[in-house]
């Protein structure tokens, strides 16, 4: 009998889900099967490829609803959101949008004599490792356009959010995509490792923990596999005094906690100018009081339990440890928290980068607030990490908030603004954060080869 995998519901912590694991065999023909379907597909025009994956986005969007209940149900989102419709059709179609110019071969001469150019080929079967925190939009990120370029996906959904994969398979199918070019599969570690290791697949995305990356190179190793990573974070934002304070606070807080904290580039460190650190830290505290935190089928609450218990004691542990070592915790208690995966969001002053909330990734509704008295300080403190994916600027010099940004080790930097994905830049990171190309016309260069072509006529 073959084992299972298992959705908890952070809800109540009852079974939501239980779906059979591929077996290693059944898993590698899957992947001969993606193997045997790329050429036919990748043969196919590049409008039909265009036109396949965004009848798929409208279907997926004839389900909103749904979504919104399911995602609440596996991973605690409030239902109040409305699911991630907006976000997976904004990066779908963009990509679908830029896919003619972006994948269109480069010409260096074409005369009588020569024609030399470089052309962009699919891989040929991409592995997509998905996560549960963004589980729509993260997939979507680099399924939309490894199809569109030629290749066949394979898709692991996380344990955590299981019911997603069988929708976008469910929405990919009945949009015309064959079964074969498009796959969700149930695998368990050891079975996607043998897929890398073996060589059953061209390409790997994943996004995870940083030691799920690490698994993710090993595999691969000697393989000369291209791994894609976008791991661990600890994203800062830094409020200048010239700092529209209003827009800062809404604008960080929300960073922050929104999903319960558990963003990618959420906000986990606040460095805030010593002439608004007073006013910032109480405006804060008053916002997050303002929460309600609760089931997160009920339409009036604002924040849900974590997606998992074990999540959520990480994050007690961290705040208990700043508490006890001289941290001032600024959140009462509120009555829904369970101590379990119903957590009471939580903002932090005292804190130094000495204690591990304002070090290990959080991936929690916590944020540490520090006092600072100059650009020079802040800068710092922000690159005081061994992560670096995004960093937020609060400030109304833009050439100010360009200077510093060049200082910064991270891979995006906003101003006045935090916790958003813009499809026609580069998502991408540095450190432990990991490497990745993920959207724009860079993520049609990482999801295909160059291939050049140097052909002498006469």
């Amino acid at each position: 009998m073959n084992e299972t995998v298992k959705c908890i519901s952070p809800i109540d912590g009852s079974v939501y889900l239980e779906r059979p694991l591929a077996s290693r065999d059944a898993a590698m023909d899957a992947a001969g099967q993606a193997r045997a379907a790329q050429a036919a597909w990748a043969a196919r025009p590049l409008s039909e490829r265009v036109a396949l994956v965004q009848a798929a986005v409208a279907e997926v969007g004839k389900t909103t609803d749904r979504m919104a209940v399911e995602l609440a149900l596996q991973m605690g989102r409030p239902v109040r959101f409305g699911g991630e419709f907006g976000g997976f059709n904004e990066r779908a179609s963009y990509m679908a949008g830029i896919a003619e110019t972006a994948l269109a071969p480069i010409v260096v001469e074409d005369s009588d004599a020569f024609l030399r150019k470089i052309e962009r080929e699919a891989h040929g079967v991409v592995l997509v490792v998905a996560p549960w925190n963004y589980p729509y939009m993260t997939a979507i990120n680099t399924v939309a356009p490894a199809l569109i370029a030629g290749n066949t996906v394979l898709l692991k959904h996380a344990a955590q959010t299981l019911q997603v994969g069988e929708r976008l398979a469910e929405a990919f199918h009945a949009a015309g995509v064959p079964q074969d070019v498009f796959q969700n599969l149930f695998l368990d570690h050891g079975t996607t490792a043998d897929l890398i290791s073996g060589r059953h697949v061209d390409f790997v995305n994943f996004t995870g923990s940083v030691r799920g990356g690490q698994a993710m190179e090993h595999a691969a190793a000697g393989t000369f596999i291209p791994v894609s990573t976008e791991l661990g974070g600890k994203d800062p934002g830094y409020v200048r005094a010239d700092a529209d304070l209003e827009a800062a606070v809404e604008t960080l807080i929300d960073g922050a906690m929104f999903n319960a904290g558990q963003c990618c580039c959420g906000i986990e460190r606040i460095y805030v100018h010593e002439d608004l650190y007073e006013d910032f830290v109480e405006n804060a505290v008053a916002l997050v009081s303002s929460y309600k935190l609760g089931t997160p089928l009920d339409e009036a609450t604002t924040m849900g339990p974590m997606a998992h218990v074990r999540f959520a004691e990480e994050v007690r542990a961290q705040i208990a440890e700043a508490v006890a070592a001289g941290a001032e915790a600024h959140i009462a208690p509120m009555a829904a928290d369970d101590g379990g995966a119903y957590l009471t969001p939580q903002v932090l002053t005292n804190v130094t980068h000495g204690m591990r909330v304002m070090r290990d990734e959080s991936f929690g509704p916590v944020v540490g607030i520090i006092k600072v008295s100059s650009d020079e300080e802040a800068v710092a403190l922000m690159n005081d990490s061994q992560f670096g994916l995004t960093a937020s600027i609060w400030t109304a010099d833009a050439a100010k908030a360009e200077e510093i940004g060049a200082q910064l080790q991270t891979g995006t930097v906003f101003m006045n603004r935090c916790d958003y994905l813009d499809p026609a830049l580069c998502w991408t990171g540095c450190k432990d954060t990991g490497r990745g190309a993920g959207l724009s016309v860079l993520g049609f260069q990482a999801l295909t080869r160059p291939k050049s072509y140097h052909l002498k006529k006469a």
